[in-house]
């Protein structure tokens, strides 16, 4: 009497079906960490890639002699904040595109992004397009 099955089980592991999804999980997550963009300083300013367009925004620029303009209207430095509540009041989403010199001091976009804060505006800062 035979005991033994006909089936003989091999002890050996086909690799290349493993292989297989591990290259695909790695493909995948390769593309997808590539979509995600984070929330970080970019610390190469002035000079960036990339481009934002906002049409509903007003531009503070400063000057490298520290004058303040909004838009193309120069503006004092004591009177800067008035004149952004008054012209963002009325907007839903208020949005300031901080346009400042590279030889501005941080005091002077400090001062602008204080008064952003204080007042809820959003701020994007205006950066020159890189290489």
């Amino acid at each position: 009497m035979n005991l033994r099955g006909r089936n003989k089980v091999t002890p050996e592991f086909n690799m290349s079906s493993m292989t297989d999804i591990v290259f695909l999980l790695l493909i995948f997550f390769m593309i997808a960490s590539t979509l995600v963009t984070t929330n970080a300083i970019d610390i190469l300013l002035p000079t960036a890639s990339g481009k934002t367009e906002n049409k509903k925004s007003v531009a503070v620029s400063i000057k490298k002699d520290l004058t303040f303009y909004i838009d193309d209207k120069r503006v004092g430095e004591s009177v800067l904040e008035n004149e952004l509540i008054s012209l963002l009041s009325t907007k839903d989403e208020p949005i300031i595109v901080l346009r400042a010199e590279k030889s501005v001091d941080v005091e002077y976009v400090v001062k602008v992004m204080d008064i952003a804060n204080r007042n809820k505006f959003k701020v994007i800062l205006a950066v020159k397009p890189g290489s």
